[in-house]
C-alpha cells in the first residue's frame, strides 16, 4: 500500500514535466524558467478556452484579466518605489487614456525629451499600467530626463483595426501640438515614438502617417522598434517556419491576433498560414506589393538559409476579400512605399533570433536603408519574442535586462 502514495506522486511529477518541458534552442539561457512561464500562459489559456466553450466569457475577456494578475499591474502611487521622483499620472490624451511620466526636477538644461509609447499584446492584451511597462516607462524618465506618454489605446475583442491605431494617431497628434509640448517643456527636436510588437506596429504606422502629414509641424525625431509585427501577407517567412512553436509567441497565436485585429473570421487560420490568402490569383496584390515583403530580397544570407518563398498560385479566390485591411499600410508599415519610408525618422529595430516577427523587424531595417533612412539594427541572438518585458520578479531574465539596458542607451545619443 506504501508504494501507492510514491507511484502516484513519480507519475504526477512526470506528467507536470512532460507538461512544462519544451524543446529549446541552446542558445537560450535560463531555459527552464522560460519553460515553467510559458507553461503559466498556456495554462491560463487552457482555462479562458474552457470558460469560452462553456459561455461563461468571451475567450479574450477571460484570458485579460489572469494575464495581468499574472504579470501584474500598479498604481502611479504603488510604483514610486521603483524610481523615486519621477511624478505618474493617469489622464487622457484628446480622450485616449494614458499613463504620463514626469522626470524629476532639474536634470540636463531647461527642456526635456519627449517619448510616446505603445505597449505591445497583439492589439489584444496588455496596457501601460502592467509593472514592466511601468518600470521601463519611469527608467526612461528618470535616466533621459524625459516625459513619457504610455497610451492605453482600445483593444479587441471591443475594437479592430483601425480603432487602436486610430487612437494611437490621435495621442500623437496631442503629443506634438505645441501646447502640449510647452506645458510639460518638450524640446520639439527630441520627441520619440516608439513601441513593442504589435505596440512596434502601432509606432511604426504612426511615424510614418506623421512624417507625410503636413499638418504636423512637429515631427517625430527617431522611432524605437522592439520586435515589431509589420506585415500579414506572409507567414511563411524563415523565422515564422523556424520559431513556430517557440515560447512567448507562437506562430499559429500570431495569426489569431492578425485575424483578431484585421476583424476577420479565425476560421480562416488554416488558409492564412499556408499563404492562401495571398497568392497569386489575388490580383490586388500587386508585383510591386510583394516586392516590399520579398524576404528572399531583403534578408541578409544568413537569415535565408535554405529557406524557399511560398508563393501560392491559385488559391481560394475570396480569401483576401475576407481579411479587411490585409493591404492597408496603416496595419502592415511593412508595405508603405519607398517615398513614404524617405520621410521616416531614424529608427531602432531590435530584433530577436528565436521570434516569429524576426525577418518583419529585419526586412524593415532593410526597406528604411535603402530609401535612405538611418537605421540602428540591434540583434540578439539569444533573444525570443517578449524578453524586453522579462525584468522585474518573478520574470526577471537576463536577456530582458540587456535589452532594456541598450535601448536606453540608444536613446540618450539619439534623442
Amino acid at each position: 500500500m506504501r508504494l501507492l502514495p510514491l507511484a502516484v506522486t513519480v507519475l504526477l511529477t512526470a506528467a507536470l514535466a512532460y507538461y512544462v518541458y519544451i524543446p529549446m534552442p541552446d542558445a537560450i539561457q535560463e531555459q527552464w524558467k522560460l519553460m515553467l512561464l510559458d507553461a503559466g500562459f498556456r495554462t491560463i489559456m487552457h482555462l479562458t478556452t474552457l470558460k469560452d466553450w462553456l459561455g461563461l466569457d468571451h475567450y479574450t475577456n477571460a484570458f485579460r484579466q489572469p494575464i495581468e494578475g499574472f504579470t501584474g499591474t500598479v498604481t502611479p502611487e504603488s510604483g514610486e518605489g521603483v524610481i523615486p521622483g519621477v511624478k505618474v499620472s493617469d489622464i487622457t490624451f484628446a480622450g485616449v487614456p494614458a499613463r504620463v511620466y514626469e522626470p524629476p526636477a532639474g536634470g540636463e538644461g531647461h527642456l526635456r525629451r519627449g517619448l510616446l509609447y505603445f505597449h505591445g499584446g497583439g492589439w489584444t492584451l496588455g496596457s501601460a499600467k502592467m509593472k514592466s511597462y511601468d518600470t521601463v516607462s519611469r527608467m526612461v524618465s528618470d535616466e533621459l530626463n524625459a516625459v513619457v506618454v504610455s497610451v492605453d489605446y482600445r483593444l479587441y475583442p471591443e475594437v479592430h483595426f483601425p480603432v487602436p491605431y486610430l487612437d494611437c494617431l490621435t495621442a500623437a497628434k496631442h503629443f506634438l501640438s505645441p501646447e502640449v509640448l510647452t506645458r510639460y517643456a518638450i524640446d520639439p527636436n527630441r520627441v520619440a515614438v516608439s513601441g513593442d510588437s504589435a505596440g512596434g506596429n502601432l509606432a511604426a504606422a504612426v511615424a510614418q502617417e506623421i512624417s507625410i502629414d503636413d499638418t504636423v509641424s512637429v515631427k517625430f525625431s527617431i522611432q524605437a522598434l522592439i520586435y515589431p509585427a509589420l506585415q500579414a501577407l506572409d507567414f511563411n517567412t524563415p523565422s515564422y517556419l523556424e520559431n513556430q512553436y517557440m515560447a512567448g509567441l507562437s506562430r499559429s497565436i500570431m495569426v489569431n491576433f492578425w485575424l483578431q485585429y484585421l476583424g476577420a473570421d479565425l476560421s480562416l487560420q488554416s488558409q492564412v498560414l499556408a499563404n492562401d490568402h495571398s497568392s497569386l490569383r489575388h490580383s490586388n496584390i500587386t508585383p510591386e506589393l510583394r516586392k516590399r515583403l520579398d524576404w528572399s530580397v531583403l534578408l541578409p544570407p544568413k537569415f535565408k538559409k535554405s529557406h524557399k518563398p511560398l508563393i501560392v498560385g491559385k488559391g481560394s479566390q475570396g480569401t483576401a476579400k475576407e481579411v479587411p485591411g490585409l493591404l492597408d499600410v496603416r496595419a502592415s508599415p511593412l508595405l508603405a512605399g519607398p517615398e513614404v519610408l524617405a520621410k521616416c525618422p531614424r529608427a531602432y529595430i531590435l530584433t530577436c533570433e528565436y521570434d516569429v516577427l524576426r525577418d518583419d523587424g529585419l526586412m524593415y531595417a532593410r526597406r528604411l536603408q535603402d530609401a535612405g533612412v538611418t537605421v540602428t539594427n540591434d540583434h540578439y541572438e539569444d533573444g525570443f519574442h517578449g524578453c524586453f518585458s522579462f525584468i522585474v520578479w518573478p520574470f526577471e531574465f537576463d536577456i530582458g535586462k540587456r535589452a532594456v539596458r541598450s535601448y536606453l542607451n540608444w536613446l540618450k545619443n539619439n534623442l
